[in-house]
């Protein structure tokens, strides 16, 4: 269950952690961007989860909301319970689907150095990133209440035979 304000009650406990995302549904809405900076985005949050009531979707995680960036265009994601919709916004992630997740106790502006050092494990583990989510956690409402801004940030990842190679010397 989510909030009034649109925040997840109890999102997932993934700090830290790989998980695999492959094989879930999700209601995917694409959004408007300018250089990165989402265009309306409390327009398009509230217009997904009016989107997911009326068709009468089970969110897995109320209220958590992947977002995506790109320079021109991303996306918001809700992961949901296994349903059969005609919605053109509904897709079964790939298989697989595998995210590093990391809990950043801040803002957006000050994500950058946990972004950097995620990455570096990753490619430490032979891992080749690729796209990252960010789930706010809190919204300005309930950021006291919650203990300050928090956002989930997801990259996915695959695996690297190049890095791997690179890492034995053999590249």
């Amino acid at each position: 269950m989510s909030m009034p304000c649109g925040c997840p009650t109890e999102p997932p406990n993934w700090d830290g952690k790989d998980i695999d995302l492959g094989g879930n549904h999700a209601h995917t809405l694409p959004i408007p961007m300018f250089m990165h900076m989402p265009i309306a985005y409390g327009l398009y949050l509230d217009r997904q989860r009016q989107l997911v009531e009326k068709l009468d979707l089970k969110e897995r995680w109320p209220g958590l909301v992947l977002s995506r960036t790109g320079f021109f265009r991303g996306s918001l994601t809700r992961l949901l319970e296994a349903t059969h919709s005609p919605s053109r916004h509904i897709q079964v992630l790939p298989s697989p689907f595998k995210v590093r997740a990391v809990l950043h106790r801040g803002n957006v502006s000050t994500s950058y150095k946990v972004i950097q050092r995620m990455q570096a494990e990753l490619i430490d583990a032979s891992r080749a990133p690729k796209e990252l989510y960010m789930c706010h956690l809190t919204c300005p409402h309930c950021e006291e209440r919650k203990g300050g801004e928090q956002i989930l940030l997801l990259r996915r990842w695959e695996e690297s035979a190049f890095l791997k190679r690179r890492q034995t010397g053999r590249a």
